[in-house]
């Protein structure tokens, strides 16, 4: 009995650890605005627990500027109809987004405008679910 009750709450303690780790989108961006940008794919990164597309994209004063663009996890990209295929270098793309708090070139993409026309979903809701 001793020994469920120790395995329980290393299962609990461990769980726990897991969750904070993964954090609130609220935590490095401004849900309260929005940004929308053009660019070239650089690259995509289907890695968990974030996918990852950078973006060059010309600043004001014409500089390019390569952004990152964070996804959901490729699994619920894959639900949500996204494709390896969809993202190839040098495409260009539109995303649209949550920029980062800390001013740096992030952003958490609510949707990405593909070459095809197609706009498909790209990250997690502002209330934080994936």
């Amino acid at each position: 009995m001793r020994g469920a009750v120790v395995g329980a709450i290393v299962v609990v303690v461990g769980l726990g650890a897991t969750a904070a780790a993964h954090h609130s989108l609220t935590v490095e961006f401004d849900i309260n605005r929005t940004v929308m940008m053009s660019g070239v794919i650089t690259e995509m990164k289907w890695t968990n627990p974030h996918a990852w597309l950078y973006v060059d994209v010309k600043d004001e004063k014409g500089q390019v500027r390569n952004w990152a663009i964070e996804f959901g996890s490729p699994n619920a990209l894959y639900r949500r109809g996204w494709r390896q295929t969809d993202l190839p270098p040098r495409s260009t793309v539109t995303v649209t987004g949550y920029p980062s708090l800390d001013q740096s070139l992030r952003v958490s993409a609510t949707d990405v405008k593909l070459p095809d026309g197609r706009t498909l979903f790209a990250g997690s809701p502002a209330g934080g679910g994936q």
